[in-house]
């Protein structure tokens, strides 16, 4: 799984027009895999930032950001509620570690570094959603974003009639798309104004557009 949802965070930063480092190469040793960066980004283009970066990105601000520390924490099925972040101490061990604030001084030396952490999802109650954040603030955590919203860019941005051979995870999407078994997340702005789903439904893609 951890292989997988790197890749989907490449995918998405790559997308973006992020230059993208893995950071560590091998496999951590039992029990240490959540203490290491997982990925150094640059943006070669970054725009000016006028007032403060949002604490819960999206794709529109990411032109903005101009290096980043990204550490993926893929629990899936968790939502990173206040309970989860005052118990599960483990996930702020990178920070505490070495290597991590080596890491950070050396890629953000001229300063606009942000320490980015994916997460699976943040609560949807705006009260227990502001206590989440304001741990991870405290914890020294810059920004977050979801695997929903990396998830939803990449869905969108994939075209079924190109060819993504070179990355497994596109070419499946890609192919997800073409049989109809993913829908752009815009179409899920129809559902519950009337509308029959026959109605909703992307219109099929010509017989003769080619799956390689």
């Amino acid at each position: 799984m951890a292989a997988v949802s790197e890749s989907i965070v490449r995918e998405y930063f790559e997308l973006h027009g992020f230059l993208v480092h893995q950071y560590r190469k091998y496999v951590a040793p039992a029990g240490r895999g959540d203490e290491d960066i997982d990925f150094l980004a640059f943006n070669p283009r970054p725009q000016p930032l006028r007032g403060e970066l949002p604490f819960i990105l999206r794709s529109a601000d990411l032109p903005f950001v101009e290096r980043a520390i990204i550490v993926i924490k893929a629990w899936h099925t968790e939502i990173f509620s206040p309970a989860l972040l005052t118990h599960a101490r483990e996930l702020f061990r990178f920070l505490e570690k070495k290597g991590f604030q080596q890491a950070v001084r050396a890629f953000g030396e001229k300063g606009g570094l942000v320490k980015i952490l994916v997460v699976p999802s943040l609560p949807q109650d705006a009260q227990s959603r502001d206590q989440s954040v304001s741990i991870l603030r405290s914890k020294g955590i810059d920004a977050v974003i979801s695997f929903r919203t990396l998830l939803s860019d990449l869905v969108t941005e994939i075209e079924a009639s190109r060819n993504y051979q070179k990355s497994d995870l596109l070419q499946t999407i890609r192919i997800l798309k073409t049989y109809d078994f993913l829908k752009d997340p815009q179409l899920e702005l129809f559902k519950g104004r009337g509308k029959s789903p026959k109605s909703a439904r992307r219109s099929p893609l010509p017989k003769s557009t080619p799956l390689s």
